[in-house]
């Protein structure tokens, strides 16, 4: 089976989300916090041999580079592949369990360096249009339902059915994801966590939620987006309408990236500065709200992985998005979507992770903050320290019509 549930296996391999991916670092009680997720986490077999890396000794720095592919799933599904509840669905603003396309919103690909003492996030719009391996050229976040739909007759015909045909199609769809993400940015994926939306919204609330600031109101009926202008601190579902808003929004998919920033630099901060991993009900509560709402590749042993996180700190972990030329690509079948380069987006990704890796070393396990200049030609902000969320003007990339990128700025930390 493609999906298993870790309750029957030996070892330490657990799920921390889509935050604590990056950061781990506990007491004694927290590490036994953790391994209660142990009996009921969901774990896919979906990174291939040649991806896998060695086990490295626990509390070591890291020894090899690692890259993580985080995603947010447009899914109507738990982990488990059971229907979340029509009550749950109208409380997130999701629709009815029909009404998700089973595709990956949010695609962050995480860079850990050598060490382990930083760490660059790499944000995909979901809409680029890219080379998905097996279905020719569409949006990168179809990737995941293509291969899920076209799975699931076959598996079908295996006899599986319920919840244990929607996990062993996840599975299906997981692989694709990565599959497209390595074709475009050129990384080897190591590792994968996929969280759902009752998922975000209940991690969200588990870390006693996350301060944001918005430059103006918004009133978005199609998330449930209702906010006033300023800072202000956010869980539940109004932190998953948050992150997922994008009518309105000047630079659309852009901008919505960018409040996924924000609020993922929010949260990590929260979990490094605020004790959460040290203080008995945070940790429960984060414990709790992981159970069914995350899934991790199976090889994954997340608290040896922990423990060799070394000196990383909110001021070290940062937030960039790929170069794109266009918001309004026509396509034959997929509608407008986002215009990328692969090769720029290589040559940007590369940029960056050496950016981490440079700052990684020069840290020597102190906090530091990774930010590099502008890359010319590459049309992006340079390495986004944590909680800085600004939106300027970004340096001409060449291409016309090029819109504006988030970039770095401490005018006044606000996002649209």
């Amino acid at each position: 089976m493609p999906v298993t549930s870790r309750g029957s296996r030996v070892g330490r391999r657990v799920a921390v989300g889509v935050v604590s991916t990056l950061v781990l670092a506990a007491s004694g009680y927290a590490w036994a916090q953790l391994n209660r997720l142990d009996a009921g986490i969901v774990t896919a077999d979906i990174i291939p041999p040649s991806a896998q890396l060695p086990d490295s000794p626990a509390g070591e720095p890291l020894k090899v580079a690692q890259n993580i592919l985080l995603v947010g799933l447009d899914s109507r599904t738990d982990s488990n592949g059971n229907p979340l509840p029509q009550n749950v669905l109208d409380a997130l603003h999701a629709g009815s369990g029909d009404d998700g396309g089973d595709t990956t919103d949010t695609m962050i690909v995480v860079h850990v360096p050598v060490g382990g003492a930083a760490a660059t996030a790499i944000s995909i719009p979901r809409d680029s249009y890219v080379d998905v391996p097996g279905f020719g050229k569409h949006k990168i976040n179809s990737a995941y339902s293509r291969a899920r739909a076209a799975s699931r007759s076959h598996l079908q015909s295996q006899g599986l059915s319920g919840p244990q045909l929607e996990v062993a199609a996840d599975a299906e769809g997981a692989k694709s994801a990565i599959a497209a993400v390595q074709e475009l940015t050129g990384l080897t994926i190591n590792h994968y966590a996929a969280v759902n939306l009752a998922g975000f919204a209940a991690l969200s609330q588990a870390v006693g939620g996350v301060q944001v600031c918005l430059k103006a109101p918004v009133n978005d009926s199609y998330s449930g987006a209702n906010f006033p202008a300023g800072p202000q601190t956010l869980s539940g579902a109004q932190a998953l309408a948050f992150v997922r808003q994008r009518h309105g929004l000047p630079n659309g998919d852009l901008d919505r990236i960018a409040r996924q920033q924000a609020f993922l630099a929010g949260m990590a901060k929260n979990v490094l500065s605020s004790g959460t991993l040290t203080n008995p009900s945070q940790l429960t509560a984060l414990v709790d709200a992981l159970q069914g709402s995350v899934v991790l590749d199976q090889g994954w042993d997340i608290l040896s992985f922990a423990q060799q996180l070394h000196g990383i700190s909110s001021g070290s972990i940062g937030f960039v998005t790929i170069p794109v030329q266009s918001l309004s690509l026509a396509t034959p079948s997929d509608g407008d979507a986002v215009k990328v380069n692969p090769a720029q987006v290589k040559a940007f990704v590369q940029d960056q992770i050496g950016s981490a890796a440079s700052s990684a070393a020069g840290a020597g396990g102190e906090t530091g903050t990774a930010t590099t200049p502008p890359s010319a030609g590459h049309n992006n902000g340079g390495v986004r320290p944590i909680a800085v969320t600004e939106s300027a003007t970004p340096p001409s990339s060449g291409v016309p019509g090029t819109p504006q990128q988030p970039v770095t700025s401490n005018a006044t930390g606000c996002v649209n």
